[in-house]
C-alpha cells in the first residue's frame, strides 16, 4: 500500500473512533452521583480516549523527530528544500516558551478555590492551568496565522522576487 493511502486510512479510522466515542458520550444516559450535578456515564471512555491520543501523538512526534534527525545527518536541509529548518525550530520553541511565560504571568495572583464536591485546589495549580490555557490560545492563533500566510503564498512570492 502507498504511504498516502495508509495515512488516509489511519485518519479515517481515528475520526470514526472519535465520532463514535463522542456520540455515545452525548447520547447514553446520565448518572447523578452528587445530587443535581449530572455526570455522563461514559466520561471514562472520553478520558481514556484522550489519554490514548495524547500518548500516541507524543510517541509519533518523538519517533518522527528521531527519524528526521537520523535521516538528515550530514546534509544541509535548507540547501535541498529552501526551508531554513533551524530557524523555524528556534522560532517555534521560542514562541512556545514565550506563550507559557505570558500565561504564567497573567495567572499569577489566582486564589485557591473549593469545588462543589469539597475538593480544594491550590493557587499554584490554578496558575499553572491558566498558563497552559493562555498558551493554547496564543499557539492556536499563531498556527492559524501561519496557515493563512502559507495559503496566501505571501512569503513564497516575496522569496521568488528576490
Amino acid at each position: 500500500m502507498k504511504i498516502e493511502k495508509i495515512s488516509k486510512m489511519a485518519l479515517y479510522i481515528c475520526i470514526g473512533i472519535i465520532l463514535v466515542s463522542f456520540a455515545a458520550f452525548l447520547t447514553i444516559g446520565y448518572d447523578n452521583p452528587v445530587g443535581d450535578n449530572n455526570e455522563p456515564i461514559l466520561t471514562d471512555i472520553i478520558m481514556w480516549l484522550m489519554y490514548l491520543l495524547v500518548i500516541a501523538t507524543a510517541g509519533l512526534t518523538i519517533w518522527s523527530g528521531i527519524k528526521g534527525i537520523a535521516s538528515s545527518k550530514g546534509t544541509d536541509p535548507a540547501a535541498s528544500t529552501g526551508v531554513p529548518g533551524g530557524k523555524v525550530s528556534l522560532i517555534t520553541w521560542g514562541l512556545f516558551v514565550a506563550s507559557v511565560v505570558v500565561g504564567f504571568v497573567l495567572g499569577i495572583g489566582e486564589e485557591a478555590f473549593t469545588a462543589a464536591d469539597g475538593t480544594v485546589t491550590s493557587a499554584g495549580w490554578v496558575t499553572v492551568v491558566d498558563a497552559f490555557c493562555v498558551s493554547i490560545g496564543i499557539l492556536t492563533l499563531a498556527a492559524t496565522a501561519a496557515v493563512i500566510v502559507s495559503m496566501t503564498g505571501v512569503l513564497t512570492k516575496s522569496a521568488i522576487k528576490k
